[in-house]
C-alpha cells in the first residue's frame, strides 16, 4: 500500500473514532443535563439536533429524503473518492479524501443507528446562526477545503 493510501486510511479511521466517540459521549451527557448547554455565552452551545437531511440540514424538514437513500449516496461517494485516492499522488488531495470519507461514513453510521445524524455544535453571533454540526461534518468541510486548495496549487504549478 502506498504512503498516501495509508495516510488517507489513517484519517478515515481517526475521523470515525473521534466522531463516534464525541457523539456517544455528548449525547449521553446532553440527555442527562438538558438538550441545550451553553458553553460560551452568546457564541457556542452544545445541543441535541437530529438532522434528517444532508449536510447542515439541507433537504431536511418534513419531507426529508429517507435515511437509506442518503446513506446509499454517501457510500457511492466514498467509493468514488476511494477510486480517486488510488489515482492521485497529491498528499493534500489524499488527506482531503480521507477526511471526507471518514466524515461521510461517520454520518452513515448515525443514520443506521438512529435514522438521523446527531449534530451537537451550535455557533451563533448576534443574529447570525450557523446550523448545528458534528465532527464528521467538520471533517468533510476541512477535507473538501484541502482538495480545493490542492487543485488551486496544482493549477498554479502546471501554468506556463
Amino acid at each position: 500500500m502506498r504512503r498516501i493510501d495509508r495516510q488517507a486510511m489513517a484519517l478515515v479511521a481517526a475521523t470515525l473514532v473521534i466522531d463516534q466517540l464525541s457523539k456517544q459521549l455528548l449525547l449521553g451527557y446532553l440527555l442527562k443535563v438538558g438538550n441545550v448547554v451553553p458553553v460560551i455565552d452568546d457564541f457556542f452551545r452544545l445541543v441535541i439536533v437530529w438532522n434528517r437531511g444532508v449536510s447542515f440540514g439541507l433537504l431536511g424538514g418534513d419531507r426529508a429524503l429517507p435515511a437509506w437513500l442518503l446513506s446509499g449516496v454517501a457510500i457511492a461517494v466514498c467509493i468514488g473518492l476511494f477510486l480517486w485516492l488510488r489515482r492521485t499522488d497529491r498528499p493534500l488531495t489524499g488527506w482531503g479524501i480521507g477526511l471526507v470519507m471518514g466524515g461521510a461514513i461517520g454520518n452513515v453510521i448515525d443514520r443506521a443507528r438512529w435514522g438521523a445524524v446527531f449534530d451537537f455544535a451550535d455557533f451563533h453571533v448576534g443574529e447570525w446562526h450557523w446550523p448545528a454540526f458534528n465532527v464528521a461534518d467538520a471533517a468533510i468541510v476541512v477535507g473538501v477545503g484541502l482538495m480545493l486548495i490542492d487543485s488551486l496549487i496544482g493549477e498554479k504549478q502546471r501554468a506556463p
